[in-house]
């Protein structure tokens, strides 16, 4: 038994011996991870929104209601002396703007309203306004404004723009002032 003991030990010994001698592997390191492409991000510079390009003259036009144009009273009024209706000289360059304007919109149509103080009867008044609406016409026509593009109306006193009852309130009332009924 001793021997069956020693052998025993001796391939016991053997045995560990020979597992603790076998060349001991390394265990492979796994393999580099290989250079994983980055997702290419461009740069980006941050900038503010571009502003739209300014509108032109026309395209304002265009976008803007005839209550806003007539708000805005591009058209200026005239004013008369009283009892007459002749264009005065210091109405001719306010015309002349005014033709301008219309030069300018060609599609623009107007009401030309002829307004009076309130003297004189209602039937007096309403062709003195009419009068002056024409007066205006006519000289607007001389500048070169199509007759079709103007239409004309009296109010003669009935629409004063000041109630007072004297010579300022009365000359502020005495007028032809211009509406755009069509764009």
């Amino acid at each position: 038994m001793k021997k069956t003991l020693a052998l025993a030990l001796i391939c016991f010994l053997a045995v560990s011996l020979g597992i603790s001698c076998k060349a001991k592997t390394k265990p492979t390191p796994p393999p580099p991870p290989q250079a994983q492409e980055q997702p290419k991000v461009e740069q980006v510079q941050e900038t503010a929104p571009a502003e739209p390009a300014p509108l032109s003259e026309m395209e304002l036009y265009q976008k803007k209601s005839l209550d806003e144009i007539n708000k805005e009273r591009v058209l200026k009024m005239v004013r008369f002396d009283y009892d007459k209706y002749f264009v005065r000289a210091d109405a001719k360059p306010i015309l002349e703007n005014n033709a301008a304007w219309l030069k300018k919109f060609a599609t623009a149509k107007i009401l030309i309203e002829g307004h009076c103080d309130e003297r004189g009867t209602e039937e007096y008044n309403l062709a003195l306004g009419e009068k002056r609406a024409k007066s205006v016409m006519d000289y607007l026509a001389s500048l070169g404004i199509p007759a079709d593009r103007m239409r004309i109306i009296s109010y003669g006193k009935s629409q004063p723009l000041d109630m007072g009852n004297d010579e300022s309130a009365w000359a502020q009332n005495r007028r032809a002032q211009f509406l755009v009924i069509e764009k």
